[in-house]
């Protein structure tokens, strides 16, 4: 948890009202400045932006309760043809914000070196009166922006022979050639020519006959 920040921090809910009465309800609507740096390998939360806060606050036994929603602004850019996305998410949140354990007399006992208590329990410490809603928030979100973005589902992204835009040009195309076929196409071109006779029978018949008075 962030330490020493004010009440009036846009993360920081009190929760004095619920007086530690289990099934004790609040409700808690804000829209809140994105924190930096939730980002992913591929989208990215833009600092500063609208994040709309629909939150349940419910006193139990171990601590506070929280659950709802949280709705963030989403930009990035397209993993197909890198046309910039603006987008939303809405995040689901349930997180326990756990009371200092004391002892009989209500003194607060020291919490375990390595927040082992805490990490078993899957819960985050109450601090006094007030529970810092960030870290949630942040692992929330990063966990769900999208890891290969696109801005519509049938995005056919680009020509990967010239790099043109696809969805500009649905026929976009480029003839396929293969040198290797170049020599057997040439070869099918010399086979299917037709063959052109070198002569007339005449001279056959002359030189046959040539033949003849020799022979005589």
């Amino acid at each position: 948890m962030h330490d020493h920040r004010p009440d009036t921090h846009p993360f920081v809910i009190d929760v004095r009202e619920l007086g530690r009465r289990a099934g004790a309800m609040s409700r808690v609507e804000r829209t809140v400045p994105a924190p930096a740096d939730l980002t992913s390998m591929g989208a990215t939360v833009p600092a500063g932006s609208d994040l709309e806060l629909d939150l349940r606050l419910e006193s139990v036994i171990e601590g506070v309760l929280v659950s709802g929603t949280a709705t963030a602004q989403v930009r990035a850019e397209c993993s197909r043809c890198l046309d910039p996305v603006h987008d939303e998410i809405t995040v689901e949140l349930t997180e326990l914000y756990a009371y200092p354990e004391t002892d009989a007399r209500g003194r607060l006992r020291a919490a375990p070196d390595d927040g082992q208590a805490a990490a078993d329990l899957d819960e985050r410490p109450l601090d006094g009166d007030r529970l810092d809603l960030e870290p949630a928030l942040r692992d929330a979100l990063v966990v769900a922006l999208p890891l290969a973005p696109v801005c519509r589902d049938d995005c056919p992204g680009l020509c990967p022979q010239c790099g043109a835009r696809l969805a500009d040009d649905p026929d976009h195309r480029h003839e396929q050639y293969d040198p290797r076929w170049a020599a057997l196409g040439a070869l099918s071109e010399s086979l299917t020519e037709p063959t052109r006779p070198t002569g007339s029978g005449r001279p056959s018949e002359t030189i046959n006959g040539s033949h003849e008075k020799e022979e005589g």
